[in-house]
């Protein structure tokens, strides 16, 4: 796997005059890969859900406006967390970012020292936040799919036999498919109550919990909008997901 790049400029591995070389099947593998760097590190570095997500989001708008063989993609994934501790008020200093990506890359491997090169790549991450920013036109706050999930979870739980939501994990289940999600673009494809029905949804069968019967289903109820094939739609890409990680391993 590519590591981040150390140069004082953002991009990187430009994409030949021929144009050849797109794969969109292989841009999909690079972008789960990355994101799954964002996850491990800003758990290692302490990071709330939110923020980390709000990280993904960031890094997938701002590849929606250009070509990932213009700029290297781990260099905006350190950007990106950068950015999402401030926009979500857990400001992670750039040292730790970058020593612990450089770990992320070099197991085992002692922090870098404020050399030429730890300077040249802290410059390389804040100039590559101020290019997200005006990619994505200073618009960085972003609707997340979990205050709707809490919401849904404590619904839904007062419907279910309290013996039998004690015995299944779907709160728990629900909440890792949702992390999951993040993995991909389909956390910008869906609408956040879509996506928190559709996990809530995938988790509740997984473990055979019946919601009681009624003139409309439990999830047209909590969410008016959506319908069966939205949340089959946000099934599908979450399957797809983790299809994809068997092929990244």
């Amino acid at each position: 796997m590519e590591g981040p790049s150390s140069r004082s400029t953002a991009t990187a591995r430009r994409r030949d005059s021929s144009g050849e070389g797109d794969d969109p099947a292989r841009d999909t593998k690079t972008h789960f890969r990355v994101c799954r760097f964002i996850m491990e590190t800003g758990m290692k570095l302490g990071m709330r859900s939110v923020p980390m997500a709000t990280a993904c989001v960031l890094y997938y708008r701002f590849f929606d406006r250009v070509c990932v063989r213009d700029y290297e993609p781990y260099l905006v994934a350190m950007s990106t967390i950068y950015l999402a501790g401030k926009v979500e008020e857990q400001h992670i200093r750039t040292r730790d970012i970058i020593n612990v990506s450089h770990r992320y890359f070099n197991s085992g491997s002692a922090p870098l020292e404020c050399n030429k090169e730890f300077w040249e790549l802290r410059d390389s991450v804040v100039q590559c936040e101020l290019l997200i920013l005006r990619q994505l036109n200073f618009q960085v706050s972003f609707e997340h799919p979990h205050k709707y999930l809490l919401h849904y979870l404590l619904s839904v739980r007062s419907l279910v036999n309290r013996h039998a939501w004690s015995r299944t994990p779907v709160a728990e289940t629900s909440w890792a498919l949702l992390q999951d999600c993040y993995h991909g673009a389909m956390c910008i494809r869906h609408s956040p109550q879509h996506i928190a029905i559709a996990t809530l949804y995938l988790a509740l069968n997984s473990y055979g919990l019946e919601l009681p019967d009624g003139e409309r289903a439990w999830w047209q109820v909590l969410c008016d909008d959506v319908t069966q094939k939205d949340i089959d739609a946000v099934i599908s890409d979450l399957l797809h997901l983790y299809d994809m990680e068997a092929k990244c391993i």
